[in-house]
């Protein structure tokens, strides 16, 4: 066999053993949470048409998609983001659905990024989307989910950055800003390239008033107390309500126990194209990047022929790991149980061994050898397991250290 065959692409990975279990591990925990909430399961396909995820609906540029085509002629992509798969289903199979609707999913996402990032191209997210429901008390709720998964997967340090896109809207609308400049300077703002930003609104003439508040948006709101303050740049009616909105998130928050985890960021503005009001990330120590992303999409589901508000979030379950490792946190996976070993002459009662602690919920592995000896030379590399045992013809067990 080509020893080019044993090798995976760039930007993939194989998981085995104690790692794969981990995952599995830490995936049930914020599943558990997601269905406590009254989150529903839903799957959506792996690959979808191109258009699902083109310019206004995805959250990635189309060179950073894996794309492929049928038989006749229609482009297909591996999804890079969830989301918009959710909004579509939603629109077909809930059409005329009234009350909220809560669905939780999880699975691999695909992003064409460059080798020299060193990302993974396959990530495996999981998400929770609120629909049907626009009030602020949902925007809490969603907020608060991000929490509690995070805090059942023994993480504790956690920070929820917590932004208002129409607070942005506002102060471009009102400085006549048009859709293509105020996608550039979204882009500028969020990569905190104000020298960009800055050059950006000297050419579009941008009165002094309004471009010093959009360059000092992220300077502007540092905690609760500073929201008041931000009143106070803008007099336009969109920019105020937003941060009435972020005001009033705050005081349900606080209902749930959870705004100690919260701080707000006014220059926080997501690539997103669908998100239209409250937006925020998640961030742990150990891992330079958010390992949550969320908002608000009031405006997505009309894409598909169903208006509805909407508002979700994706955690990156990779992430998750690599800050739990950092944080020298070790998920307990479970694989606690026990290896017996078993002679060609004691199979009968290794097996009834076996059987009995599966029945009692233990784990049970059995391993054939020629004699006690080779109990001592057998390979166990990365298999973890509380107690191993020989077991003998007549039934009895010897324990060996395992």
């Amino acid at each position: 066999m080509a020893i080019s065959l044993l090798h995976t692409p760039e930007g993939v990975r194989d998981l085995y053993n104690e790692e794969c279990a981990k995952k599995e591990t830490v995936s049930a925990k914020i599943g558990a949470v997601f269905h406590r909430f009254g989150y529903r399961s839903i799957q959506t396909p792996s690959y979808e048409f191109f258009d699902i995820f083109n310019k206004d609906r995805g959250s990635v540029a189309s060179n950073q998609m894996f794309k492929f085509f049928d038989r006749d002629g229609n482009t297909l992509v591996l999804r890079p983001d969830i989301t918009p798969s959710i909004a579509r289903c939603a629109a077909k199979y809930f059409m005329d659905e009234t009350a909220p609707l809560r669905f939780t999913y999880s699975g691999s996402t695909f992003t064409n990024t460059s080798n020299l990032q060193g990302k993974l191209k396959e990530v495996t997210q999981m998400g929770a989307e609120l629909m049907l429901e626009p009030s602020v008390e949902a925007d809490a709720e969603m907020i608060s989910l991000v929490v509690e998964a995070l805090k059942n997967c023994g993480l504790t340090d956690l920070q929820i950055t917590v932004g208002e896109v129409e607070y942005f809207k506002g102060i471009c609308a009102q400085a006549g800003l048009n859709e293509e400049v105020e996608l550039k300077l979204r882009d500028f703002i969020s990569a905190k390239n104000y020298f960009g930003a800055q050059e950006l609104l000297e050419e579009q003439r941008v009165r002094k008033d309004y471009a010093q508040v959009l360059l000092g948006l992220a300077d502007l709101v540092k905690g609760t107390q500073d929201l008041e303050s931000a009143k106070m740049q803008v007099d336009n009616e969109r920019s105020l309500q937003a941060i009435e909105r972020l005001e009033a998130l705050y005081e349900v928050l606080k209902k749930y126990g959870t705004e100690k985890y919260v701080s707000f960021d006014l220059g926080l503005l997501n690539q997103y194209n669908y998100y239209t009001g409250v937006i925020f990330k998640g961030y742990t120590y150990g891992v330079g990047d958010a390992i949550v992303t969320g908002g608000r999409y009031d405006k997505l589901l009309s894409y598909f022929g169903k208006n509805a508000p909407a508002i979700g979030f994706v955690v990156v379950v990779d992430d998750v790991l690599e800050a739990l490792s950092r944080q020298n946190k070790k998920p307990h996976t479970g694989l606690d149980g026990c290896l017996l070993f078993y002679t060609p002459d004691s199979y009968d009662a290794a097996l009834k061994k076996a059987n009995q602690l599966r029945l009692s919920g233990v784990s049970a592995e059995l391993i054939p050898v020629a004699c006690k000896q080779d109990c001592r030379r057998a390979d166990l590399r990365g298999r973890l397991r509380r107690e191993a045992m020989l077991i003998h013809a007549d039934g009895s067990c010897e324990q060996l250290k395992s």
